[in-house]
């Protein structure tokens, strides 16, 4: 198979891609969720005019000629509770988020009054509904003030609940089973003996995957052997939606994920992306479940799996808003790179991470970028795309680039 453009690989990935259902969750549990449904504001909020100060309802007609003028105290008005009677003439104390009595036109802060013989006295004609937060303001009744596809996070949740919404209808998470192949994998902490790796890509997917909203199921390493790897294949495939594989997802003599995939039915999409790192990710499908293949490198996997994996989890729960976004930030550093064999046009997405300088935010580039490098992502805030057209990067040079905390949720 040829290597597909990014932007092709990535709408692949994305085809027919859609909510793979409903339930049902209390509002505690909803963090990160996608929604199902629209949430609308039953009342108007706020419900009732509302103070938005201590001090002193009344009436601006009850302010006869230039003042100062002089009123009587009647009543007290406190959040949560129905506010009293006020009678002409007269001015009614209030607190802050109390409901203002009918016939009060506006709010005096307690700082801009006085008192003499016990009557309340201004020296000022106030404003018409000065300090007084209007009935639906806010929001009106009906409105729909979050709508299906929206990522609940901590703001969002406090608006449902303000809406009286103790459950929310969300999307439900994805089945992930996360599968590593290659004889050289074993446990970090296991005992260690030569040419042996300790597994990671395991763990920065499969927390990518949850961050999304996936459900991840972390399966036992399968070995570079061809039975084994089928059954390890066909046992991953149970029950999930989307498998992935790391590692032996390229074209070497012991690389057999793709050869065994298509044994058991998968049809490819694309098995290699214009990309540096990542260039092995492969992508298919088998009925209605969906394959991503990432390649072994930690950097190739964690990249591959930032820009492919992570809208395809955000898609299958609804979410509107799956792609990445991009940014155009100045550089800090150089790159080279050749262009030929090595390259074959590809785009190269760097790590960086982001430095204020003269009040500028920009990209400096880390100085690993090889796609063994363990230690760059851990550092980086953003990836720096250069496009497969362009051989450097030179100081100050503007380029679009993804943050990283964006697609890590």
């Amino acid at each position: 198979m040829r290597l597909v453009p990014f932007e092709e690989a990535l709408a692949h990935v994305l085809r027919g891609a859609e909510r793979l259902g409903v339930e049902e969750v209390a509002l505690e549990d909803a963090d990160r969720r996608v929604l199902a449904e629209d949430l609308e504001a039953l009342r108007p909020m706020p419900e009732h005019d509302q103070s938005a100060m201590d001090g002193y309802a009344l009436r601006l007609a009850d302010l006869e000629g230039d003042g100062p003028f002089a009123l009587a105290v009647e009543g007290e008005s406190r959040a949560g509770g129905r506010p009293p009677a006020l009678p002409v003439g007269h001015a009614c104390r209030i607190f802050t988020g109390a409901t203002v009595p009918d016939g009060a036109d506006v709010v005096v802060m307690q700082e801009r009054v006085r008192f003499e013989s016990e009557r309340l006295v201004l020296v000022a004609r106030p404003a018409p509904r000065q300090n007084i937060r209007a009935r639906g303001e806010d929001l009106a009744e009906g409105a729909v003030v979050l709508r299906a596809g929206t990522r609940l996070r901590p703001s969002t949740l406090g608006l449902a609940a303000a809406l009286d919404r103790p459950r929310v209808r969300v999307a439900r998470r994805p089945r992930i089973a996360l599968l590593g192949t290659g004889d050289e994998l074993r446990a970090p902490g296991t005992a260690h003996r030569p040419g042996s790796l300790p597994e990671s890509n395991a763990y920065v997917v499969g927390a990518l995957a949850r961050r999304a909203g996936a459900a991840v199921r972390v399966c036992p390493f399968a070995v570079d052997e061809p039975a084994a790897l089928e059954q390890a294949m066909a046992g991953a495939l149970e029950d999930a939606d989307v498998l992935v594989t790391i590692g032996g997802a390229s074209v070497g003599d012991h690389d057999l994920v793709r050869p065994t995939l298509e044994r058991l039915g998968v049809v490819f999409d694309f098995a290699g992306v214009s990309m540096r790192p990542g260039k092995p990710t492969a992508s298919g499908r088998l009925g209605g479940q969906r394959v991503l293949c990432l390649p072994g490198n930690p950097a190739s996997a964690t990249l591959a799996f930032h820009l492919l994996g992570v809208p395809l989890v955000r898609a299958l729960q609804g979410d509107d808003a799956p792609h990445p976004s991009t940014a155009t930030l100045p550089v800090l550093g150089t790159h080279r790179r050749h262009l030929g064999a090595n390259c074959d046009g590809r785009d190269d997405f760097l790590r960086a991470r982001l430095e204020l300088r003269g009040g500028v935010t920009h990209a400096r580039l880390a100085p690993k970028q090889s796609s063994g490098a363990v230690t760059s992502f851990a550092e980086a805030d953003v990836l720096v795309r250069l496009s497969g057209l362009r051989d450097r990067i030179d100081e100050g040079d503007i380029l679009p680039t993804l943050r990283l905390s964006e697609l890590e949720g």
